[in-house]
Parts: structure tokens; sequence; C-alpha cells
């Protein structure tokens, strides 16, 4: 590149300069060569369709476009150029144009080419047709199939995959298909398609980012739409469902923060008729719910949003918080350890995961501490053979059943060793055997109390050295 400025070189000197640039994926520098070469002679066909490969490895394909149609102008038996031409067709989604200069191209192309382009053409007719029978599955599956095939920069085809998943109720997916889509600026985009399909493109854009709450993005978009479409009733119906969903959460956040949390439940309820499956919005309405007590139905809420968006975090972190103001525990610890690896690092939930675990531990101890301080007398055979067979309050005996029967006492405890060392190392088994804990033991001797051994609460978790301890 230096060299080129230093000095006036050849056209040619420049197409090979540029052609080692390329080569060497330095398509920006490349594309500055080829353009110097066209300054001196822009009459040569090859500058300009080289000049169009470069531009395609920047993912500037509107521009090649223009660039390679003017090397076909210049010399229209340029086979290499309606070669390339054609797969920037097919690659924007445009198989018909595709399929004419695969022809022109002639040998330059295969008949694979042409085969392909017919596919995409016949796929993108499936997808029109899937979606006006409202066959949203189909839409997916044949969108999918022409951007493998070579329509792999199409904004249509991602927009019909957007929309097919967002009525499928796949929100996240919806988003990630509109993510992957290509970037084009609005008015290239409405010369290059035409007014009908980039209105459509950026209605079905505007409607991911309404589910995703971006709400001012979304409001945005399909005004830009309905401008770019004025006839299209879809169209303008989607734009008017956007400002109202917008406004409905705006006043919603607006009594939200003035602490009027009954007024702010109606209005986000009314941003929910125009739009029910709005995860944000149904989010909202659960922190107002809360805010008032009303746990259950905030996590009727949470749980619809979560169905929409699985991995809305926040919808998640709010219906744990519910479950623990209903001293739900189980529940609540369950959601808090997903949001520890969906948000790791955040102390504020790794703080409130321990505190749960603190309340289930402690609910789960005070249940086994009343069973352990109930006192059943063991004199005989018959009794014992009772208290081990016994089922009703004195749930803690759960733990002997698994021993055999024994006739001596110091024998029981020998065998209990064992089966608690088993519990120990394989808490499956107590699990099992639903053994949340151990009762006191007093022995006995020629009517004297010669040892006394307090119980244990196996839901605290117990290692070999407090059973040696208590044995």
């Amino acid at each position: 590149m230096c060299r080129a400025l230093s000095r006036r070189l050849d056209p040619e000197e420049l197409k090979e300069m540029g052609n080692e640039e390329y080569n060497n994926g330095r398509y920006a520098e490349a594309v500055a060569l080829y353009e110097r070469a066209i300054l001196i002679d822009p009459e040569k066909a090859s500058y300009w369709s080289n000049k169009a490969a470069a531009l395609i490895g920047l993912g500037r394909l509107f521009d090649a476009v223009q660039e390679v149609k003017e090397a076909v102008r210049i010399d229209p038996h340029y086979l290499r150029a309606h070669q390339r031409l054609a797969t920037l067709y097919l690659r924007l989604g445009e198989p018909e144009k595709a399929v004419n200069h695969y022809k022109l191209a002639k040998n330059e192309a295969s008949r694979d080419d042409i085969s392909r382009a017919n596919t995409v053409q016949a796929l993108i007719s499936k997808c029109s047709e899937a979606r006006k029978k409202k066959d949203w599955n189909s839409v997916i599956k044949e969108s999918q199939f022409a951007i493998d095939t070579g329509a792999d920069s199409a904004p249509q085809l991602y927009a019909y995959q957007a929309e097919a998943l967002l009525m499928l109720s796949r929100q996240e997916d919806a988003e990630e298909a509109m993510t992957d889509a290509p970037k084009f600026e609005t008015d290239a985009s409405t010369k290059f398609f035409g007014p009908s399909s980039n209105a459509y493109q950026l209605s079905v854009r505007a409607q991911v980012d309404l589910a995703a709450g971006r709400f001012e993005t979304a409001i945005s978009l399909s005004q830009m739409a309905a401008r770019i479409d004025p006839g299209s009733r879809e169209i303008s119906a989607a734009a008017r469902k956007a400002r109202s969903v917008g406004s409905a959460r705006s006043m919603g956040n607006d009594l939200f923060k003035a602490s009027k949390f009954e007024e702010a439940t109606l209005a986000y309820g009314e941003g929910l008729n125009q739009d029910p499956h709005n995860a944000i919005l149904l989010c909202n309405r659960a922190a107002c719910r809360s805010k008032l007590g009303q746990w259950e139905k905030a996590i009727e809420d949470c749980n619809a949003a979560l169905t929409l968006r699985p991995k809305y975090s926040k919808a998640r972190l709010r219906r744990a918080d519910c479950y623990a103001k209903l001293e739900k525990w189980e529940a609540s610890i369950q959601d808090y350890e997903i949001l520890v690896l969906e948000i790791p690092g955040d102390e504020k939930v790794r703080k409130a995961l321990q505190e749960a675990k603190e309340h289930l531990r402690r609910h789960r101890g005070e249940d086994a501490k009343e069973s352990v301080h109930d006192v059943i007398h063991i004199t005989c055979e018959e009794q014992f053979h009772g208290a081990i067979t016994s089922s009703g309050k004195h749930e803690d005996f759960h733990a002997l059943k698994i021993l055999l029967y024994c006739y001596i006492l110091l024998a029981v405890i020998s065998l209990m060793y064992q089966k608690m060392v088993n519990i120990v190392e394989q808490r499956s088994i107590a699990t099992a055997e639903s053994v949340i804990s151990v009762p006191s033991i007093k022995l006995y001797m020629n009517g004297s109390n010669v040892k006394d051994i307090d119980g244990l609460d196996l839901t605290e978790g117990l290692d070999l050295k407090q059973l040696e301890s208590f044995l």
C-alpha cells in the first residue's frame, strides 16, 4: 500500500497488489488499491469485479452488487462477473436473478449452482404459503433450509423465522434469529428489496424488540415500517400495538415509582390486554403484586414470563423472592441455584441462596428436634419390637426400621453403627428410608442409668467423627 502511495503505478500493478492484499484477508486495503486502479482505467471490468470481491469480504454486499453490475455493464461477456453477481443475488434471497446470471456465466457456473438457486426459489415460495396458512413450524423449517442452501444473507428469511418463533411463543429463539440476520442500512435495503419487503422485515424486528422489552426501539421501528409501506394494514396494526403497549408500560412504571402499586397493576394489565405474551409486562405486574403481598399471583405472572422467556433472570429472581415470602424454601432454593449459574458473581443472589438454605435447615431442624425430644421407654423385647414397627407421631423410629431385630441392646447399637456409616457415605439410603434423625437412647443396667446417648439430626449433615462420638 505504501508503494502505491509513494509513486505512480500502472493500474495492472495496482490490481496485482490488491489481489495480494485480498488473498491475505486485508480486504479494506485491497479495496483501496482497486479503487486507485479504477481511477486510472475506469473501463477495465476486472477492477470493478475484484473490488466487489473485496467488498464481499467486508460484508458490504449491496456495494458489491453495484460494483459487479458495473463490471457486467462494461463487459457483458465477463463470465466470472456474472457468476459473482449470481452468487450475491442468491445470498441476498433473490434466486430468480441468481438463476439468470448463473446461466449467463456459462462454464463459470455449474449445474449445481443453478439447481441450488431453483431450490431456494421453491423454498421461499413454500415459506410464503405456509405463513398465509399460519403453519409456523413449516415456516421455520423451510426458511432454515433456504438459508442453509445459500440464501444466508436474505433478511426476509430471517424475518419469516423470527415471526414464526414469536407466534409459537419462542421469544428467545426469535431474538436469536434476528440477531443472526444481516444488518443493512434502511434506505439501501428499501431500494434493493422494495418497500413492501423491507417494511415487513422492520415490522418483525419491532415485534421482537417489543417482546424483549426494548419498547422505544420497537415503537421507532414499527413507525418506520408503517411509513415505508403505508398501505399495509398488517404493518399499521403492528405499529399501533407497539405504541399502545409502550404507553401502558410507561404509565405502569411511573405509577410503580410513585408506590401506587394497585394502579400500576392495572396499567400493566392494560398493556397485557394488547399483548398477552409480553414477558416484561408480566414480570412488572408480578413486582406490583409482590409489593401488595399477593405472592401467589406474583408467582403466576413469573411462571408465565418464564414460560415465554426461560432465561429471563429478573422473573426468576422475583419468583424466588416470592417463594421465600411464602416460606416455600425448596422452590426458592431451586430458583436461586439456577440464578447463581445464570448470573455468576452476583453477591445478592449468592447471599439470598445462603439465607434460603439456612431457613430450610432451621425448618427441618425444628421438626427433627420435636421428634428427638419424644421419649419411649423400652424395657423388654416386646416393647422394642413395638417401637420399631410403630407408625404415627414417633417418626424418628424410621431410622431403626433399617436395623435387624436384635435381642441384645449392644448388638442393636453395633448394627446401628454399620448402617449409619452407610447412610453418611451414601445419602441416597437416608432419602430412600425417609431417615431424618436418630432418637436419643438411655441405657440402664440393673435399674441404674449407665449412659445417655443424644439423638442426631441428619438434615444438618453428619460426618463419621460425629457418628463415632454418638456411639
